[in-house]
């Protein structure tokens, strides 16, 4: 076959049969269809999983069948959803009708005579109008067992092919304020992110943007030195805690709204601590460090670990973002203020819709300080992709400022700024939940309410008082619980939180997958100290139609991972573990192992309780969820 741009290169056509030279092959295609298919080029050797495995033979059969009439068609190849139908399906066939001015049978007929993964699948077959089924074979299946048995640590799932720099930025409390159950989400989300990123090979940078700048800050100075000047004192300050800086809030703020002239002495106490005063700057540390102490004790509660970078930490940027804006031509004055327009976007009257970036009084917004961060982000950390876990609310804020940093080139080349919005999280009753006083439900209190629930339940279940070991399992139960009711709903989505249904025993819940691994773990050592065992079998037996079934589940947990990497939705993790939990049921009620026809087959069987806790403890782990 002679190929384009080649002057003198030939492939033998009986090579052209083997998957190894169409690989080859397409590789070399690659410059004739460069214009027209840059994506697929780039990610047509990723084969991490089993779908680009398949995904990759059907675009190969796409140029070998079509030529370039179907160099930009995909090979859509999903999991099929239910396994009659057997593993995979790719529905490439029907799109292409059109153009091949061919029925989606006759196209799907020659696709399959170009696909070579015999060593992987059985024959491929058509469905319905040109669905095309791909089906694991056993001993690819058992094999693929084999290598995740071998490596207990990672299950046989390979880094990332190309490791990338990702900031991610979440949780992000107010200083001066309790963590609320608004801060939940953020945070066990964007650590659930964290963590699937470093554990694919990633350089993960784990940011705490905190609010720790601002006028708020000129308004609690303020009261402080007028109502409270004692505490202040080195003294005093010791016996001052998040609650009492929660009321002093409160109460400066109703000062600020009703008394003009303190007013006019908070705005002056911002200049002053924005000039770098070292008084002002003693009490704003003091207000930092009491805030943090807490918000500490709530990270060391969910396990979960950050940096913190304030808003504050970007004050000496701010102007070099008003120069880049001005250099790009970007900068307009709007009534004294500066401001940025926004490409083809409009307010409710028609007119521009516009950014502020600088204040007539010459302060900046937070938007310039998101501006400060992209800028330090690329510029300084080298950042490939950028995560913001914030609330749904923020979507419009985020869309303006990363549209802002692309024109002003305030972000490096080819770096990812995306949004992981979430919705809200509310009472059993739909509307905002809050405690019998009416007021925000403070995360410190759910989370101890959750384990304090857990350990009523199990002392039921006991007859009696739990011990320290049992404590210990009721606290990881109940924020285990608290985690996965979040993580196990689209982030997207509003949920009802429910210390009820959290907290079961039935249902895709904590408890149910914390008891499921639990008891593979006592069904395999069982086996083990009764029969003997615990060694990895020459060959993983996949006779029964249960144990294939569960061997092919197992096989998918790589695919979830990746699919996570790059979508960022947890809930898709949390329903493959209750479906893989599920799969195991079916198989242990089918298949005996410790009465098993043969020694191999009992330590097949054994084998595959093994892999199915390990997927199930890995996952868990990921989701920042601890076994028991």
């Amino acid at each position: 076959v002679k190929l384009s741009k080649i002057k003198a290169l030939y492939i033998c056509f009986p090579c052209m049969l083997c998957y190894r030279h169409i690989s080859l092959a397409r590789n070399i295609l690659k410059p004739r269809l460069q214009s027209t298919l840059p994506s697929k080029t780039e990610t047509k050797t990723d084969e991490r999983t089993i779908l680009q495995i398949i995904e990759n033979a059907v675009e190969n059969s796409l140029i070998l069948s079509f030529g370039e009439t179907a160099s930009t068609a995909k090979a859509l190849v999903t999991t099929a959803t239910k396994p009659e139908f057997g593993d995979y399906q790719s529905n490439a066939a029907l799109p292409l009708a059109k153009s091949l001015k061919l029925k989606p049978i006759e196209i799907a007929e020659k696709l399959i005579g170009n696909i070579r993964l015999e060593n992987i699948c059985d024959e491929p077959n058509i469905a319905g109008p040109g669905f095309i089924n791909f089906k694991l074979n056993k001993s690819f299946v058992s094999n693929k067992l084999k290598g995740v048995l071998s490596d207990s640590d990672r299950l046989g799932i390979p880094r990332a092919i190309k490791t990338e720099k990702i900031v991610v930025d979440f949780s992000s409390p107010n200083i001066a304020k309790e963590m609320h159950v608004g801060h939940l989400r953020s945070t066990i989300i964007g650590d659930t992110i964290c963590n699937v990123l470093e554990f694919l090979g990633h350089d993960v940078l784990r940011l705490n943007h905190v609010g720790d700048w601002g006028t708020q800050f000129g308004m609690i100075i303020t009261y402080l030195r007028e109502e409270k000047s004692d505490i202040l004192s080195k003294n005093e300050a010791c016996d001052v805690d998040i609650g009492d800086l929660v009321e002093f809030y409160r109460k400066a703020k109703e000062k600020f709204d009703s008394d003009e002239h303190f007013q006019e002495k908070s705005r002056a106490e911002v200049v002053k601590l924005q000039a770098g005063d070292l008084e002002s700057l003693r009490i704003w540390n003091f207000l930092c460090d009491l805030s943090r102490k807490e918000f500490q004790v709530i990270y060391n509660i969910l396990g979960v670990s950050l940096i913190e970078r304030g808003e504050s930490f970007y004050n000496k940027y701010l102007n070099g973002v008003i120069d880049d804006l001005k250099k790009e031509r970007l900068l307009v004055k709007s009534d004294g203020a500066s401001v940025v327009y926004i490409d083809n976007a409009k307010n409710k009257d028609g007119s521009p819709q516009a950014l502020i970036v600088q204040k007539t009084d010459g302060g900046f917004m937070y938007s310039t300080t998101d501006l400060a961060a992209i800028k330090h982000r690329t510029t300084e950390e080298k950042a490939d992709r950028i995560l913001y876990v914030t609330d749904s609310g923020q979507s419009g804020h985020f869309a303006q400022v990363f549209e802002i940093a692309r024109k002003g080139n305030l972000g490096g080349e080819g770096v990812s700024l995306e949004h992981v919005p979430f919705g809200l999280v509310q009472g059993e009753d739909g509307k905002k939940i809050q405690n019998t006083k009416g007021e925000t439900v403070k995360l410190k209190d759910l989370l101890e309410r959750a384990v304090e629930i857990s350990k009523d339940e199990m002392e039921v279940r006991l007859g009696r008082e739990c011990d320290e070991r049992e404590e210990e399992v009721a606290r990881k139960v109940g924020i285990g619980a608290v985690k996965y009711a979040d993580l196990s709903m689209n982030r997207e989505s509003n949920y009802r939180f429910s210390y009820k249904k959290m907290l079961s025993l039935q249902g895709n819940t904590a408890p149910y997958m914390m008891y499921a691994y639990a008891r593979i773990q006592g069904i395999r050592r069982k086996a083990i100290v009764e029969e003997g065992g615990g060694k990895i079998p020459t060959e993983i037996i996949l006779e029964h139609e249960a144990e294939m079934i569960l061997g092919r589940v197992l096989l998918r947990f790589s695919e979830i991972l990746y699919d996570l990497e790059q979508n960022l939705y947890p809930n898709k993790l949390c329903e493959y573990l209750f479906e893989l939990s599920q799969r195991f049921n079916q198989f242990y009620e089918n298949c005996p192992v410790n009465s098993a026809e043969s020694e191999q087959l009992r330590l097949s069987r054994i084998s595959l309780c093994e892999a199915t806790a390990n997927t199930i403890k890995l996952g868990l782990k990921l989701l920042g969820i601890e076994t028991v």
